[in-house]
């Protein structure tokens, strides 16, 4: 069975954007994201969409700040490069990152093991994800 798709580049970002506000005003979430301080770049290569994420500073709204490029004024401590399927069950709780790291269904680089140790933090997400997906886009349910 194929994964399921998102119908468009600018669908997924939409998404994405929801799910990253989501963490990012979480109350548990996201100042545990914002400490860990693991700034990181992701690339979704089947989209061609690039976002580079990193903890809010001081006097900045929420807990993360997140751009859809590579113009930007820090480096990522963490890079991954996957498909747009690859994000989609992740956030559903259907994708384990270290799997996914060994089986090349994302590629790495930099602090790995940071990336690892801030996943545990991200779980609370996953049952949100797929509320919104059954709400607003059961296409992506996988």
């Amino acid at each position: 069975m194929a994964s399921p798709e998102f119908t468009s580049a600018a669908e997924f970002r939409t998404v994405m954007d929801q799910i990253f506000t989501m963490m990012s005003t979480d109350d548990r979430m996201g100042p545990a994201l914002r400490d860990a301080d693991v700034p990181q770049r992701f690339s979704f290569e089947d989209v061609e969409l690039v976002v580079n994420i990193r903890p809010a500073r001081d006097g900045e709204d929420g807990n993360l700040v997140w751009v859809w490029s590579d113009d930007v004024d820090w480096d990522a401590r963490v890079r991954m490069t996957m498909t747009s399927q690859v994000a989609n069950k992740y956030f559903q709780g259907k994708e384990n990152i270290a799997m996914a790291i060994a089986r090349r269904r994302i590629k790495t680089g930099g602090d790995v093991k940071a990336a690892l140790e801030i996943v545990p933090l991200t779980k609370p997400i996953f049952a949100r994800y797929r509320e919104l997906v059954e709400r607003e886009y059961p296409h992506l349910a996988a």
